[in-house]
């Protein structure tokens, strides 16, 4: 046999080859019960059980052609076209009803619409005016919202794209109580997929959780640890452990987590202690650790360990005491003073002409006698270049009093 999956669908078909052989990726044109169909191989010659054939077993017409490659594309532009007339003949007669797909058949002879509604929809009126137009069989079916999921595509909350629309052959049947097994929020919105349905990614794992469920104890089982007697307050199925509420701790005491292999149901579930003898307290789990030898790592000679650069002179330092290469640095907001004193090397001013100087500082200072400026060859006075810091610039025109020369 050969498996096939027809366009837009997930789910593999099993045909005849009658004697060809077909490898993985050909398109091939096969029989069906609506007519002959364009189709591509997923898997080629293989041996099939008996059980998984349905009777009557159809058969491999050819592998397809250029022309039937032609013909495909056609029909995808005869779709897009029939989409547009249909939802237009939708909105003129007024139907409840939204166009989801368009699917015309390999010969042309057949068209089918896809659409969903909230209830029955009574398109006959409909059926005729498609007919008028497009000349060819008109099928319209009804189809749910996973279904339309499916069809149209997309990214769930996960990132992926669906899985109905990517792999899976047919829908599971999903219920509430895998996400109670499983500890989830039972938020609608959480646990829902696009269509609105429970997603189909709930059943992947619900074996694993019924499985870990029954090794694991119930909420407020009674139990016996190797630190004493308690409650369990919580289950983790995934890592197998739970949380237990000691006899013995005290009011304040966080609870302690344990190991399914440290501990002895005493009562699963709720119940009274009456009559219920507590053993010996079970062994700690020790986990084992297995000694990791480690390589003695090779260091690579740098490159300033280069035998040419051994040689090299090495800079003098900055700030040495007589030297000429001391540390120019240009120092923003004022000029730098080390240790407290002034600029150029002073001796410190006293604390009492400090505080002297604070208790003037808003007084206006007397006026002190301008100095004679020096004349220059065509005998004016040399003015000093005006200058500023860091805002608006005092001088001419500049606002503000003109700076002080000397």
């Amino acid at each position: 046999m050969i498996s096939v999956r027809f366009r837009g669908g997930c789910k593999n078909y099993y045909f005849d080859p009658r004697g060809a052989m077909v490898k993985m990726g050909d398109q091939v044109i096969v029989e069906t019960a609506q007519g002959p169909e364009f189709a591509t191989c997923t898997e080629g010659n293989h041996e099939v059980e008996d059980s998984a054939i349905v009777r009557p077993l159809c058969a491999m017409l050819r592998m397809a052609t250029e022309s039937d490659c032609r013909t495909v594309e056609y029909n995808k532009k005869k779709e897009r076209e029939a989409f547009d007339i249909c939802e237009r003949k939708i909105a003129a007669h007024g139907l409840e009803m939204k166009l989801v797909n368009v699917s015309a058949s390999f010969d042309g002879n057949k068209i089918i619409f896809y659409f969903t509604a909230d209830g029955r929809v009574d398109f006959r009126e409909l059926v005729r005016d498609l007919a008028s137009v497009f000349r060819a069989r008109i099928e319209l079916r009804q189809i749910g919202v996973r279904d339309e999921a499916k069809m149209i595509g997309g990214l769930g909350i996960c990132g992926r794209p669906f899985c109905c629309s990517q792999f899976l052959d047919g829908f599971l049947p999903v219920s509430i109580k895998m996400a109670k097994t499983q500890n989830l929020s039972l938020n609608p919105t959480k646990i829902s997929g696009t269509c609105g349905r429970l997603m189909c990614c709930l059943k992947y794992e619900q074996n694993a959780y019924e499985d870990a469920a029954k090794r694991m104890p119930k909420a407020e089982s009674f139990v016996q640890t190797p630190d004493g007697p308690g409650n369990v307050k919580s289950v983790d199925l995934l890592r197998e452990t739970m949380k237990v509420s000691l006899d013995s701790a005290g009011p304040n005491e966080p609870l302690r987590t344990y190991r399914s292999c440290e501990i002895k149901v005493l009562r699963n579930g709720k119940g009274s202690r009456e009559g219920i003898e507590i053993p010996e307290r079970p062994a700690r789990y020790v986990e084992e650790r297995t000694e990791e030898g480690f390589e003695a790592p090779i260091f690579a000679t740098p490159f300033y360990m280069d035998h040419p650069l051994e040689d090299a002179p090495v800079r003098e330092k900055f700030g040495q005491e007589g030297g000429e290469n001391r540390s120019r640095r240009r120092h923003r907001g004022g000029r730098r003073s080390q240790g407290g004193k002034p600029a150029g090397g002073g001796p410190s001013r006293p604390a009492e002409e400090r505080q002297a100087d604070k208790k003037t500082a808003g007084k206006p200072r007397p006026a002190q006698p301008q100095q004679a400026k020096p004349a220059g060859e065509d005998g004016e006075g040399k003015r000093r270049k005006p200058y500023y810091r860091g805002g608006r610039r005092r001088g001419k025109g500049g606002g503000g009093t003109p700076p002080k020369t000397e």
